[in-house]
């Protein structure tokens, strides 16, 4: 997924694809790459998440512009829009959860992060770990942390897909989740905020690191001052 991704991107940032152009169709570009339709579509979906391509039901994909924005956007909401809410969500609400939390929570964590250091299918990973930040977050014993958490879940779901296939995050993930049960465990609501803070600045510098990725020729994506 992450080389089809990385080629179709480049084509369209290269000029290939212009602006307005339809991309193969999904059956051409299984064809071509020699690839199955669910792993066609998972690049499709990380095309337009980073606001390369639109897709138009019953019409197929058209790119929507040569260079990747700023901060890519994950169902109705932005990375950027998306890492400003956890960021006065689920840091205090890690530091709750290291005062209020009770022994089932901490159960409840630890079987988690056991579940996702053997998980081997990436989908079930990835609602494991969007169901971690909600067991956080209620654990916080704050009704309202759990709720906001649960509202934006379709999204960070689609994020973390996206991160963790992109930028095989999945074992930094795990370690990063650890630390932050450890602290809660201790009871170090200071603790337990920094190592949620830690794992944010981690997804974000991900995908700072995605949106300015180099082309698989190993040529950067061109600068928006220098673009034609």
């Amino acid at each position: 997924m992450e080389a089809l991704l990385a080629e179709l991107r480049s084509s369209i940032e290269s000029g290939r694809f212009a602006v307005g152009d339809r991309l193969p169709s999904e059956a051409t570009l299984c064809q071509e790459f020699g690839i199955s339709r669910s792993v066609v579509r998972e690049a499709l979906r990380g095309l337009q998440a980073l606001g390369l391509t639109q897709s138009r039901t019953g019409k197929g994909t058209y790119v929507v512009s040569d260079q990747a924005a700023d901060s890519p956007t994950f169902g109705a909401y932005s990375a950027q829009h998306l890492l400003e809410v956890r960021r006065h969500v689920e840091v205090p609400a890690a530091g709750y959860a290291a005062t209020r939390h009770t022994a089932e929570d901490i159960a409840g964590l630890t079987a988690l992060l056991d579940r996702m250091d053997a998980e081997t299918d990436d989908a079930f990973w990835v609602s494991l770990d969007s169901l971690f930040h909600i067991t956080v977050a209620r654990a916080s014993g704050n009704p309202v942390f759990g709720k906001v958490i649960e509202e934006i879940r379709d999204a960070l779901a689609v994020q973390s897909a996206f991160v963790n296939q992109l930028d095989d995050r999945r074992e930094a993930s795990n370690v990063e989740h650890r630390r932050i049960v450890e602290a809660i465990a201790a009871g170090s609501a200071d603790q337990a905020e920094l190592a949620m803070c830690s794992h944010l600045d981690h997804v974000d510098e991900a995908l700072e690191h995605i949106v300015g990725r180099t082309t698989p020729t190993g040529a950067t994506a061109p600068d928006k001052e220098n673009r034609a």
